[in-house]
């Protein structure tokens, strides 16, 4: 659902959206927004279903492995996420990088996750817990969409409404992408298994490794379904660490750790032996709703789809309000929405001089991870720096980073 504003009106609905929004709003733009629609209820639907499976049949294994994962491997984790930046950047390196270290600088606002400090909060109590990622999210990318717009009204320019095609996604397409959509389920899958990764990284993540692994990637950006399809297929994963290990993955998995604990039951290994029938009963719960998501997805997309003929001058003050309200309802907080107003003039002004978006969001998502646990992994290996390298996964994760990065420099080099 999340995808849907993001395809439509260029406003993602969840962090994890982000990611759509590099590829969805170009099919609108072409009258295709149906095709595009129905390839993120599809992929979403094989996603949950791959993640639902792999759920209900190795979880406690790849539980025990991602039990694994210390500060230097969640580090590493963090650092291949943030080479996702360079991917997204290509053509532009340079101003991605210049957005990802903003991002980073952003996300340093706040208590410093170790030591208690406080960092550049100039003094605010609304700033000690740093800046709120939802109205930064929605004043980057929408809040800016319609200061971009107000501009066209201004300059004399008519907001023409988007014709749309009726059009949908067809067999063939859906063959085409098949590698796109289980190189997306699989990489959710697995990075939804790691607690505290969230789907945000998944989709990025899935985003950058399809495109590299693309025979088509000049279409990345201008509208491509291989990118919509693999960064819809992320959901599940974070069920995997709460049902067997008792940690939740995310967010949505820290509430349901807390509902069944209101019911007396913990979750961990021994939730499969002694609750068996209920773990089983959530796996049936998720396949159904999976089922009821394609089902309710595919119909809702045809009518939601009708969104973009509404003319602009009335869409945009509609688009204003539900900024203002999604803005606010989070901590019902007035300070959030100054932050709204600051990252929306902040979009405004990066959209204009042609700096990419999607690279602050990353940094501001990783930055947390990897300062934590690069200054955690130093302080408990007493400041050897050699434990980046001596664990075999964080190694892994590094020397695929850096492949990716050199890769990518030689390119544009050559260019």
């Amino acid at each position: 659902a999340g995808s849907i504003t993001a395809i439509l009106v260029g406003t993602p609905g969840t962090a994890a959206a982000a990611a759509t929004m590099l590829e969805g709003p170009q099919f609108t733009a072409r009258g295709e927004s149906l095709k595009a629609l129905e390839m993120t209820t599809i992929a979403s639907f094989i996603g949950g279903i791959f993640s639902c499976l792999i759920l209900a049949t190795v979880a406690p294994q790849l539980a025990t492995f991602a039990l694994d994962f210390s500060a230097p491997e969640y580090f590493s984790l963090g650092i291949f996420g943030l080479t996702i930046v360079a991917t997204l950047s290509e053509g532009a390196l340079l101003k991605g990088c210049i957005a990802a270290l903003l991002g980073m600088l952003i996300s340093m606002i706040g208590m410093d996750p170790l030591s208690g400090n406080l960092r550049m909060t100039f003094d605010s109590s609304n700033l000690i817990n740093g800046v709120s990622l939802i109205p930064a999210l929605v004043g980057l990318y929408a809040l800016s969409q319609v200061l971009i717009t107000l501009e066209d009204v201004f300059r004399g320019k008519r907001l023409s409404t988007t014709q749309i095609s009726r059009k949908g996604i067809s067999l063939s397409e859906l063959w085409a992408n098949r590698a796109a959509l289980l190189r997306g389920s699989i990489i959710g899958t697995f990075i939804g298994i790691v607690p505290a990764t969230g789907s945000g990284t998944a989709s990025f993540a899935a985003y950058s490794e399809t495109k590299r692994h693309s025979k088509h990637p000049e279409c990345f950006g201008k509208g491509s379904l291989e990118g919509i399809a693999a960064t819809n297929a992320v959901t599940g994963g974070a069920l995997i660490p709460l049902l067997t290990l008792g940690v939740p993955g995310d967010v949505v998995t820290a509430v349901m750790l807390g509902a069944l604990m209101i019911q007396g039951m913990t979750p961990g290994p021994l939730l499969f032996q002694e609750q068996g029938t209920l773990v089983y009963s959530i796996f049936i719960a998720l396949f159904i709703a999976n089922f009821f998501m394609l089902a309710l997805g595919y119909y809702a997309v045809r009518l939601l789809a009708k969104i973009v003929l509404i003319p602009g001058g009335v869409l945009m003050p509609l688009v204003t309000t539900l900024c203002v309200v999604g803005g606010y309802a989070l901590n019902n907080s007035n300070f959030d929405l100054a932050v709204m107003l600051v990252f929306g003039i902040l979009g405004y002004i990066m959209t204009k001089a042609r700096f990419p978006l999607a690279p602050l969001l990353l940094a501001m998502i990783l930055s947390g991870i990897i300062e934590t646990n690069f200054r955690r992994a130093l302080s408990i290996s007493n400041q050897d720096y050699s434990v980046f390298f001596t664990r075999p996964v964080c190694a892994v994760f590094l020397a695929i980073s850096l492949f990716i990065l050199v890769k990518l420099l030689w390119k544009e080099a050559r260019k």
